[in-house]
């Protein structure tokens, strides 16, 4: 296994968890991509981990095969659409996924595109699709803005307790958060993507800022003792200089670009 397998891994280790406190996506984005392709088209998530962007795509209409790796995420999305036909979820990851014979009008990556292999991710994405069908790439980032002044004094917490915090980061604003059209560019399988971008907040308890760090990779990943004190610190500003409640700003960005021939 290779640290980016290693790394995708530990989403599965708690699904409940992630379940619980992963945002999902602005109401637009879904709106986009039914005026790309159509209501009832035939739709491959890819990595739909327990349904953050399944159930919105099949409450649109789209008739979805969901692929996720982690069994235990997969679960839970099944019980997420228990009431609706149209979907499928499917234990599997897309690099070793066979294609179906027919093609699907659109292919989704919320949130997981970059946990791909870089050498098999916009190949096969195509592959996937009908003629003239559509990729959407969807990433979500923490920007600046919400509890800004919390947010400074979070990284002091980092950079206490984890050492591969490199010192004085701040959060970007949104025009920092790059438009890269160059893989899709450097394909030749696509056309140059058009990018629709939503900027929202969302605001979260103690518990429940704590519990969205332990959906991350990089918490999951630190020694127990260092993760245990950087919570500690985290959770103790929250409670002491901002009464239990902040505020975070994101940024969700769409890349659509439609397959060429």
């Amino acid at each position: 296994m290779n640290d980016r397998e290693r790394m995708r891994s530990v989403f599965t280790e708690d699904a409940d968890l992630y379940d619980r406190y992963r945002p999902g996506y602005p109401a637009q984005l879904f709106d986009v991509l039914t005026a790309a392709v159509g209501e009832g088209a035939r739709v491959l998530e890819i990595g739909c981990g327990t349904g953050q962007a399944t159930v919105p795509l099949v409450a649109r209409g789209f008739a979805v095969t969901a692929l996720e790796p982690g069994e235990e995420l997969a679960e839970i999305a099944r019980r997420h659409l228990a009431y609706y036909v149209s979907a499928r979820v499917v234990v599997a990851a897309f690099e070793d996924w066979s294609l179906p014979p027919v093609g699907f009008e659109l292919v989704v990556a919320a949130g997981s595109f970059h946990w791909l292999d870089p050498a098999v991710r916009m190949v096969k994405a195509a592959d996937a699709l009908r003629s003239r069908g559509a990729l959407a790439v969807v990433s979500t980032h923490h920007i600046a803005g919400g509890s800004d002044e919390f947010f400074a004094q979070a990284q002091q917490c980092y950079e206490r307790f984890d050492p591969n915090t490199e010192p004085g980061q701040r959060l970007p604003v949104a025009d920092e958060i790059p438009k890269d059209p160059e893989e899709f560019h450097r394909s030749a399988r696509f056309s140059p993507p058009e990018f629709h971008r939503y900027e929202w907040e969302a605001s979260y308890t103690t518990d429940q800022y704590l519990g969205l760090l332990m959906t991350c990779s990089r918490h999951r990943a630190m020694p127990t003792s260092a993760r245990d004190q950087l919570l500690g610190c985290i959770g103790q500003r929250i409670d002491a200089d901002h009464d239990g409640v902040i505020t975070m700003r994101y940024l969700t960005q769409l890349a659509l670009a439609k397959r060429l021939g």
